[in-house]
């Protein structure tokens, strides 16, 4: 899947692309810019499929590729997209380069196509997606199902998120302040474990509180 994607050059395109069997590639698609290329849209942002690459002296180049899956409903969405932009960028904080990446890619597939039907709640995709790849990456804290400071459903959520198979992952239902208490631990989790801050977070929750506001 194309996580990012930059011009390069005046006809290029530099993307990074989240693999199964490398985890996180940077590959260069030679003429991608040009309006008459076959990989103009192949190489953007979303777009999932088979990639084509030939291995360089310092990075891959794509010569073609096979795309399965545009999310282009999620794209039209302006708050689906922003939602999915973040997922892309937290997951190219844990993807690593010459590493096995198949679950990460499948919670990300996952995650987007939950984003794009539209029916279980976006916070609920979110906190479920950040708290999954947080695990997948070894960071995420074993001992908050043991928190007793926090409510009894509020422990069984986060069991959920960490156990549950990905088919069954936003498949739990919380009440209200149980949700606003996973957000409110989650967020500091983040905020103490992960030493970045991500754009895309930053507006997705100014969006949020802009609507909230309204």
């Amino acid at each position: 899947m194309v996580m990012k994607a930059s011009p390069a050059g005046e006809f290029d395109r530099r993307i990074t692309l989240l693999t199964k069997e490398r985890g996180k590639i940077t590959a260069f698609a030679r003429g991608a810019r040009r309006m008459q290329s076959t990989l103009s849209a192949a190489t953007v942002p979303f777009a999932m499929g088979t990639f084509q690459l030939y291995e360089g002296r310092s990075a891959y180049t794509c010569v073609a590729a096979d795309i399965r899956e545009y999310f282009e409903k999620l794209k039209a969405d302006y708050i689906g997209a922003c939602y999915g932009a973040y997922f892309m960028e937290f997951a190219d904080y844990y993807a690593q380069e010459n590493m096995e990446a198949g679950d990460m890619l499948n919670l990300l597939y996952v995650s987007l196509l939950a984003l794009e039907k539209d029916v279980i709640p976006d916070e609920r995709i979110r906190y479920a997606y950040e708290v999954r790849l947080m695990v997948q990456g070894g960071e995420f804290p074993s001992d908050i199902t043991g928190d007793e400071t926090l409510q009894l459903s509020t422990r069984q959520a986060f069991y959920h998120m960490i156990t549950a198979p990905l088919g069954k992952l936003f498949s739990f239902a919380v009440t209200k302040p149980v949700m606003q208490e996973i957000q409110a631990r989650q967020d500091r989790i983040r905020t103490r474990l992960v030493d970045r801050t991500f754009r895309s977070l930053d507006v997705l929750d100014s969006m949020i509180r802009g609507l909230g506001a309204e």
